[in-house]
């Protein structure tokens, strides 16, 4: 006897959107369930053909398929409905073809035969402020998996060589028909290599690679920042069966500098600067990230957190000639440990100053707080 038309089933039209699929299959479900109708084998035929019906219908890409194929879209070569199940999954070849078309076009097909690449590594560098100023040419040691020396990658015993794939004939891919669809499949005897060993070797167990430790020489340019990635093409793992190797890629961290901070191609530092200096006015030489010094005048009243700008005299900016700039940040020291006679003179100097106003920023401040109270009691 023919199928019914699946729509025809749930009694809804091809236009039904999820939620009327759904309404539909419950009520007619709960209606022709086995347990509400005990020895009923109609009502268990009905159940079992609304089931199918909601398992194709509620999923896109099987409606898809019905409506353009109708019920040939799920024979599979004499596969019938009883292969659905209720549990609402595919079993069969259904499943397999959608994961051939839509995964194999996601994913990109390999044109020929042959084993896959291998894969790529990561290394963390960390490296200090002044080698990223300069510059430089270091040594890193990384595990890895490289040609097998006894086989030369090819994972047979000497003496011996792969041979072409008898269930593929060396194409790697293996085709089968499914209903109106034709499968193509990686072989599941040589997993897509197009070659099979007979006589595996004995070093690496037919891998064609060993498990290595390489030292490789890096060169870090000047002015590499924090984050870099420093990529070395085919240093990374040597496939399996002779495959090409994959990519190295060097992570680049800054280690913490205990005088400067960086910021780009800026550099920062927080000098101390006594409070004599910053009141009457001086000179105070600085270190620079190149490893010089650098004279700085501190002009009188310089506040605390004044930057002083030193163009010039930051990082190298990466794969130029340029540089950034530094900047001074002024750290007004307060005096301690002061003695009696320090003390003294400090007095003189705060009462001196009353009617001078020497404290702009704080009287300034007191005053705007003074006005805040008095607007609270109005």
């Amino acid at each position: 006897m023919a199928k019914r038309d699946f729509y025809e089933v749930l009694g809804v039209s091809k236009t039904a959107d999820a939620d009327e699929l759904k309404r539909a299959y419950r009520k007619l479900a709960m209606s022709h369930h086995p347990d509400r109708n005990p020895g009923d084998k109609s009502a268990e035929q009905k159940f079992k053909e609304i089931n199918e019906a909601y398992d194709i219908l509620k999923d896109d890409q099987k409606r898809a398929a019905y409506d353009r194929y109708g019920h040939a879209a799920f024979e599979n070569g004499g596969r019938g409905p009883g292969d659905f199940g209720f549990g609402g999954g595919f079993s069969g070849g259904f499943a397999d073809i959608f994961e051939e078309m839509f995964g194999a076009m996601g994913a990109g097909r390999r044109s020929q035969a042959g084993p896959a690449r291998g894969s790529d590594l990561r290394y963390n560098l960390e490296v200090s402020l002044e080698d990223a100023f300069k510059g430089k040419q270091t040594t890193i040691r990384v595990a890895t998996f490289a040609h097998c020396d006894t086989c030369q990658g090819t994972g047979a015993e000497p003496g011996t060589r792969p041979i072409s794939c008898r269930t593929c004939h060396g194409h790697g891919r293996v085709r089968a028909q499914q209903g109106f669809f034709t499968i193509e499949r990686t072989c599941p005897t040589c997993h897509g290599n197009g070659q099979t060993i007979e006589k595996p070797c004995k070093s690496c167990g037919g891998q064609g690679r060993v498990r290595k430790e390489k030292t490789l020489s890096v060169n870090i340019p000047p002015g590499v920042e924090d984050g870099t990635r420093i990529r070395l093409a085919g240093e990374g793992e040597v496939g399996p069966h002779g495959a090409p190797p994959g990519d190295l890629y060097i992570f680049v961290s800054l280690a913490p500098h205990s005088i400067f901070q960086r910021d780009g191609a800026n550099i920062y530092c927080r000098v101390p600067i006594p409070f004599t200096t910053a009141a009457l006015g001086g000179a105070i030489e600085v270190p620079t990230v190149d490893g010089g010094r650098t004279r700085v005048t501190v002009p009188a009243g310089t506040q605390y957190g004044h930057q002083f700008r030193l163009r010039g005299k930051g990082m190298p900016v990466l794969r130029s000639a340029a540089r950034g700039d530094m900047y001074i940040q002024a750290v007004i020291e307060t005096p301690v440990n002061l003695t009696k006679r320090q003390q003294e003179l400090l007095r003189e100097f705060e009462k001196a100053g009353e009617k001078e106003k020497t404290n702009p920023e704080s009287e300034g401040f007191f005053a705007r707080v003074k006005e805040f109270f008095e607007d609270l009691r109005e």
